[in-house]
């Protein structure tokens, strides 16, 4: 009898837990989802950093962490729409290392002859020409898969093994340096960050805006007759938002410019050298910029945009979006053409990083970012899919590698570890799944 007693209010007390996890959920409308990529992200910082006495969780890694991502980032933001139409795109690393070379080219050999070395012209055309080229080689794709049917897989496929041949075409194989100076901004370094005092009054306002967001939500909710969050729900979801975004900056401005950069940079300013040393925050850089307005851009697009709802519609099935009028042709070039669009992103964001536009540029991104818009909730059977799992996906994908790179673990062991975590995504996605039907 005690025996049974006490399972019986062992019982209860778990259900008034789940209880209350349950309420809180359903009142500040958390994605779970997102919130166990979230705490799968937490421990994975936290392993590493206990596993490397301490170097994983410093403002340094941190900072160049989030540079590393931004490219995978990027490109998953795309596959995501790709996938959610039950497509694939197989040639997106390839498509990036010859958009690359188109870039690197045009800007080393090209360009100097008519405009000079030090034009402020060079980096516009140069990016104007790899984002040309990046979606006229995503339409071209695009129009193959919509109006000859064949295979999304099928055709990506060959794009992976064509583009990248064309990359080597283009200069026999050698490396392109150095670049544009006013083009490797956008790479990141100490000259493509913004600084600690355009970090703070970014983080500032990025809080205003999201307090502003939640406020416009619920008058919406408010006047069309929707259920709202109660108002402690909205505080707090306000409050963790802003501790996150002031707690970044806080980070990234944590990161200081080596000495010797500094010292070049006092003196190519005339500022006096201090004996304690003059300390200059990276702040944010410009690489994770272009990566949050990428996403923030490709978000409006799906969720807000009569677009973003046909691709949803043709993911959750595509005979009756075509029999409700929905072009779901046109739909699948312009997801292409975006995914090409936004690989030129990322390529001008490679090449910058590296000062140089290599032939090898882009191997295995397919697999990487496949693999974080997977892990983002993005399903491979169609029809579901967020840019902002995919986005956190791909931080998870980078900081496993980051750290196994710390870790001094071997390259075979890492490809190990992340082919383990892509079928394990997929089949966390397909239990999921199930429970939810």
């Amino acid at each position: 009898m005690a025996d049974m007693t006490q399972s019986t209010t062992s019982n209860s007390a778990r259900n008034a837990d789940a209880g209350a996890i349950t309420r809180f959920l359903r009142a500040t409308e958390i994605d779970t989802r997102l919130l166990g990529m979230l705490g799968a992200l937490l421990i994975i910082w936290i392993g590493f950093h206990i596993y490397t006495g301490g170097l994983f969780l410093t403002p340094r890694n941190l900072w160049n962490l989030s540079v590393q991502t931004t490219e995978i980032a990027v490109l998953a933001s795309g596959m995501v729409l790709i996938i959610v139409t039950r497509n694939i795109d197989l040639s997106i690393g390839s498509m990036l290392g010859f958009v690359a070379m188109i870039m690197g080219v045009v800007q080393a050999k090209y360009l100097p002859q008519y405009l000079g070395f030090d034009s402020s012209l060079t980096w516009v055309i140069t990016l104007l020409c790899g984002l040309a080229v990046g979606t006229a080689i995503g339409t071209f794709q695009g129009v193959i898969i919509a109006f000859l049917n064949v295979p999304s897989f099928i055709v990506t496929l060959g794009g992976f093994l064509a583009w990248r041949g064309l990359a080597w075409y283009v200069t026999s194989g050698q490396t392109v340096a150095p670049l544009d100076v006013t083009f490797r901004v956008m790479g990141g370094g100490a000259e493509g960050s913004i600084g600690a005092t355009w970090s703070w009054v970014l983080g500032i306002v990025a809080c205003l805006l999201v307090m502003l967001s939640i406020v416009h939500s619920r008058g919406q909710r408010k006047r069309f007759g929707f259920p709202r969050r109660p108002l402690w729900a909205e505080y707090l979801l306000s409050a963790l938002s802003c501790v996150l975004i002031l707690g970044t900056i806080w980070v990234f401005n944590s990161y200081y410019w080596p000495v010797g950069i500094a010292k070049k940079y006092a003196e190519t300013h005339n500022i006096p050298w201090p004996e304690t040393g003059l300390d200059i925050s990276y702040g944010i850089s410009v690489p994770v910029l272009i990566a949050l307005f990428v996403g923030i851009i490709v978000t409006f697009v799906s969720t807000r945009l009569r677009f973003g709802r046909y691709v949803f519609a043709i993911g959750g099935n595509p005979e009756a979006a075509e029999l409700a009028g929905i072009k779901t042709r046109w739909v699948t070039v312009k997801i292409f053409a975006l995914m090409g669009l936004l690989a030129a992103v990322a390529a001008a964001i490679s090449t910058a990083r590296l000062n140089a536009a290599a032939n090898s540029q882009g191997t295995t991104y397919e697999l990487y970012t496949i693999a974080a818009a997977v892990i983002g909730g993005t399903s491979l059977a169609g029809g579901t899919g967020t840019v902002a799992g995919a986005m956190i996906g791909a931080l998870v994908m980078q900081s496993l590698q980051s750290g196994m790179g710390l870790a001094n673990v071997d390259t075979p062991i890492q490809n190990v570890v992340v082919g383990a975590v892509l079928v394990i995504a997929v089949w966390l996605d397909t239990v999921y799944r199930s429970r939810a039907k």
